[in-house]
This record gives C-alpha cells, sequence and structure tokens, in this order.
C-alpha cells in the first residue's frame, strides 16, 4: 500500500474521532507517568503496546488494574505521549462492552485479536504467529479498515510489543473461538 493512501486513512479516522469529541484525559497524564514505550501510565495495566514503523507512533490497549467483566476499563490508545492522536471510548464506563476478544491457538499457530468500531471505522489490534511457514511469520499491530472499504491499512510493530491478554477471554464478549 502506497504511504499517502494510509496517511489519508489515519487522517480521516482521526478527524472524524475527533470529531465526535474525543480527547486525552488518562487518570496518569501527567508527563513521566506513563509506561516505557507505551501510552498506558503507571497505575494501569498493559495489554498490548508497541512502536509501529509507520508513521512513527505507539499503539496501546490500556485497563485499569481491577478490570473484570463488570469493573474496571479497557481503552485503546494511538500516537505519541506528547501528542495523542486517538483515545477509545473516551467514557471509561462500560467499556467491555465496546471491545471484543478472539484467539484461536493450535500448534504452530497462535492468532490473538481485539476488535472495536469507531463510527464505522474497524480496529483490529492483532498478535499473530504461524509456525507452519518456513521460516515462520509473526506480525503484530492494529489494522483499520474503513467504511464501505475491504481494503485495510496496517500499522505494523517495530518488535514484538509488551503483551498480556491472560484475562480478556473472561472480560471481553466472544471468548476463545
Amino acid at each position: 500500500m502506497r504511504i499517502p493512501t494510509l496517511i489519508l486513512v489515519l487522517t480521516v479516522a482521526v478527524i472524524c474521532f475527533a470529531a465526535s469529541g474525543a480527547s486525552y484525559s488518562p487518570a496518569s497524564s501527567k508527563p513521566g507517568t506513563l509506561q516505557p514505550n507505551s501510552l498506558c501510565g503507571t497505575n494501569e495495566r498493559i495489554i498490548f503496546s508497541c512502536l509501529v514503523k509507520r508513521p512513527a507512533r505507539i499503539v496501546s490497549v490500556c485497563a485499569s488494574k481491577d478490570l473484570t467483566s463488570e469493573s474496571g476499563y479497557l481503552q485503546y490508545r494511538f500516537g505519541l505521549p506528547e501528542k495523542l492522536e486517538l483515545e477509545f471510548p473516551k467514557d471509561r464506563t462500560a467499556t467491555q462492552e465496546k471491545f471484543h476478544y478472539t484467539h484461536y491457538f493450535r500448534a504452530q499457530f497462535d492468532l490473538t485479536e481485539i476488535n472495536f468500531t469507531i463510527d464505522g471505522y474497524e480496529y483490529q489490534v492483532f498478535d499473530d504467529y504461524n509456525g507452519e511457514e518456513k521460516p515462520a511469520i509473526s506480525s503484530q499491530g492494529v489494522s483499520v479498515t474503513a467504511p464501505g472499504k475491504t481494503k485495510e491499512v496496517s500499522f505494523v510493530c517495530r518488535a514484538r510489543p509488551k503483551a498480556d491478554y491472560s484475562d480478556l477471554q473472561a472480560v471481553l464478549p466472544n471468548g476463545q473461538e
């Protein structure tokens, strides 16, 4: 995919989200209170976080330390510590209903996805491993599909993300496939 198309899709997604009145206001938004290479505060749990290749940004899925199916919150964040471009959802109540989690695992094959939709844009945070291919393929990041489009734009992690999906099956809808 060409870079101009990638930037256009990201720009449209950010503009649409900003038009909905979104802003960044984590519980620990003071400088220096974020965990390294993450948009999650030191008082939060990192579910997924990595630096993406292009554009140079961070993608994070953060949770309150008390996250359960009935309490706490989960949020997706994209941007830089000093300039957050996207946070979803803005309201931290009943966030578990806004995300879907799927995990498929068998020998040499592991697919994990956290999905959500913002104004028709479909987001998929992914962590995939296929050891059946030679060499093995490992890919992590976030994909965005614009409304009415079939082609997605992917922002791939530079390196293996920091990730902990340990209790998402019990917390989010869909569970294990």
